[in-house]
């Protein structure tokens, strides 16, 4: 059993992690640390958590306790670097939710970031968390940096054919639409029912900081082609949906694209390979990542959608710390019991 410390939870992804944390069989306690809020009861922040932590107050993150024996960080673009060092120094194990350590390289941070990266040693020590892939190895590992929402959706949509496909690969375009709660609970004029209401937004075309990091993992696992991702922004709450157009230099038959696919995630207890595209309603509030796959001649298109508040952020770092232990990783995730349709 163990204990476990949530540093930043007082936003959407840190509302799933309690909601996860209350209904899990080997965490002890939890204890959440956060600058606004201390010294309020988490259910009068949420209702939506009452009945599951009534008795969790919000403490301080200037007093964070160092007895927990893991910490999920869920903090704005570099404040998790004022704790991770010391945290790690101390020997804990951290997840890390934000973007502070997913890339290889400290000059990344200030292109894609605009922050200076305090503590570049550790990018090379952390694990790269994509939970779903086989190829994600948790041996000696103290800090999981956890994917982006959309990285994560991408990623286990490309990865299983680069080992057999990727010089058959010539170009990738990824469509990417998110909801609104991947801006996190700050107001946002854009945002608000009358911009978003029956609309669609492309945003940060180019200049998206998931890009580099999709490309990272991409290119560690042989890929070489050129490739585009253009986020867009949708009139919902929640998901994450891609659509990626693969254009390919001769026809491959589908059931060889198949093949790679039940081999990877075989024993993935969240991805589904699904014989039509995907929709919002049967992935909300889950842990699942549901792909299609379609090919008509050298034309491959891969429809793909995650939960961001589930798999693109708390649910995968569950995923990652039930890992990490030697759990079950379907352990905290599974109960379908708290079903809301709003954030």
């Amino acid at each position: 059993m163990h204990s476990i410390g949530i540093i930043g939870g007082t936003g959407y992804a840190g509302e799933k992690l309690i909601q996860c944390l209350a209904q899990h069989p080997f965490t002890t306690e939890f204890r959440v640390y956060a600058k606004s809020n201390a010294g309020e009861k988490s259910h009068d922040i949420s209702s939506r958590l009452d009945g599951l932590a009534d008795n969790l107050q919000i403490e301080s993150i200037d007093n964070i306790s160092l007895e927990h024996d893991l910490y999920f960080i869920d903090l704005p673009p570099a404040k998790a670097l004022q704790y991770v060092p010391k945290l790690i120094g101390n020997g804990k194990f951290v997840v890390d939710i934000g973007g502070d350590y997913r890339l290889d390289f400290e000059e990344l941070y200030m292109q894609w970031y605009k922050f200076t990266h305090t503590s570049p040693h550790l990018l090379k020590d952390k694990v790269y968390g994509l939970a779903d892939h086989p190829s994600t190895n948790y041996d000696n590992v103290k800090l999981i940096a956890n994917p982006g929402c959309y990285p994560t959706a991408v990623l286990l949509s490309l990865l299983p054919l680069l080992p057999d496909f990727a010089d058959k690969i010539i170009s990738v375009s990824c469509a990417a639409f998110s909801g609104t709660s991947g801006a996190g609970n700050a107001v946002s004029a854009d945002l608000l029912l009358p911009g978003m209401y029956g609309n669609v937004k492309v945003y940060n075309v180019n200049n998206h900081r998931h890009e580099p990091e999709i490309l990272q993992q991409l290119y560690k696992n042989g890929f070489h082609s050129p490739f585009s991702f253009t986020p867009h922004l949708l009139p919902v709450s929640r998901g994450i949906y891609v659509t990626i157009t693969i254009h390919l230099s001769e026809e491959v038959e589908k059931k060889d694209i198949d093949k790679v696919y039940n081999t990877v995630y075989q024993s993935s207890p969240f991805v589904r390979l699904r014989n039509n595209p995907p929709v919002f309603q049967l992935i909300i509030d889950s842990n699942f990542c549901d792909i299609n796959v379609s090919i008509k001649g050298k034309v491959l298109i891969i429809t793909a959608e995650i939960d961001k508040l589930v798999k693109g952020a708390a649910g995968q770092a569950i995923q990652n710390m039930n890992r990490l232990f030697g759990w079950d990783e379907t352990s905290g995730l599974l109960e379908r019991k708290l079903k809301y349709v709003s954030v």
